[in-house]
């Protein structure tokens, strides 16, 4: 069977950089109709066209008892490997349920929820409530299932993070305020090191924004798109505070931001003060990653995010109202 699949231009762009993403993105057809042939699927003709996240093609697709499925196709990068095991852990409570996948980790089959109700649809202080319940579910403690293996540490991760983060920022020519990359280092240095042995480490969703959290028809919402790793439920905050700045009051931002903060902790059962201190350094470590990719508008966003749950006021950056959406 000849694939009728079509990139979509928006991916097609995404990857071209890199050779890496070109052949990737030249490979989708043919991988396809592999994992069509492999899971006994068919493309659903009521649907239209092919859609895509981020970093992934997504083809809607029915089983062979005609029951509808999404057929994902990640491109192949770190933070993709950890989503099928963590979706298997998870069994479809609080996430996207993992119907089937290849060995190679390449296409994964997954139930179809309804790509165009996600929380960025509904008012804020709604969808912080629906974000808290699914935090709550999804946070599972490390078991002996064999697929806790291929869940990245995010203790580890804070430790390499304090080696890497002051390099990149004198080889990007010292882009932010040292005040603010030392708040970072001490972050890695509290929540990396002391962190590392908490008995508080769960299963966390390292990408639980408002657009990662879609309808499920007749069952209220789950979350797609983990990019799972294990550690302090804390550090699943960061997302929804660099999403929906919009939203926030306009006469003090700043504030609002805090404030949202807080209410998204109360709703799933965090601690606010953990949460700070790892959005901040998760919004560093973006800021940087944003700089290295020629992306100086998001990285401004970071800072200013970081710098706000700092409490303190980086110089340089443009109002609330001039940042990019995330």
């Amino acid at each position: 069977m000849a694939s009728a699949v079509v990139v979509p231009e928006a991916l097609r762009q995404r990857y071209r950089r890199s050779r890496q993403g070109r052949d990737w993105v030249e490979s989708l057809p043919d991988l396809v109709d592999a994992a069509f042939r492999s899971f006994g699927v068919r493309p659903d003709d009521s649907t239209v066209g092919t859609w895509h996240g981020h970093g992934a093609l997504v083809v809607p697709v029915l089983t062979g008892t005609g029951a509808p499925a999404v057929l994902k196709l990640p491109f192949p990068h770190p933070e993709a490997a950890s989503e099928a095991p963590a979706l298997q852990l998870w069994a479809g409570h609080g996430a996207v349920r993992l119907l089937d996948r290849d060995p190679a980790g390449s296409a994964l089959l997954l139930e179809r929820l309804d790509p165009d109700k996600t929380l960025l649809d509904v008012p804020v202080e709604e969808a912080v409530r629906v974000w808290g319940g699914i935090v709550r579910v999804l946070g599972i403690s490390e078991s002996e299932d064999p697929e806790w293996a291929g869940i990245p540490s995010v203790a580890e991760r804070a430790e390499q993070l304090s080696d890497e983060l002051p390099a990149e920022w004198e080889f990007l020519g010292q882009p932010f305020e040292r005040w603010l990359l030392e708040e970072a280092l001490a972050v890695c240095q509290t929540r990396g090191v002391v962190g590392r042995r908490s008995s508080r480490d769960v299963l966390v969703h390292a990408d639980l924004h408002f657009g990662n959290i879609l309808a499920r028809p007749g069952d209220g919402y789950a979350a797609i798109d983990p990019q799972a790793v294990c550690g302090e439920a804390e550090y699943a905050v960061a997302p929804m505070l660099w999403n929906r700045l919009q939203d926030l009051d306009p006469e003090a931002p700043e504030r609002a931001l805090v404030q949202r903060l807080e209410d998204l902790c109360r709703a799933g059962g965090l601690d606010p003060a953990a949460a700070v201190e790892w959005s901040i350094l998760r919004e560093v470590a973006n800021a940087v990653d944003y700089l290295r990719d020629g992306m100086p508008g998001d990285a401004q966003r970071s800072v200013w995010v970081a710098s706000a749950l700092a409490g303190r006021t980086h110089p340089g950056l443009p109002p609330v109202s001039g940042l990019p959406a995330a």
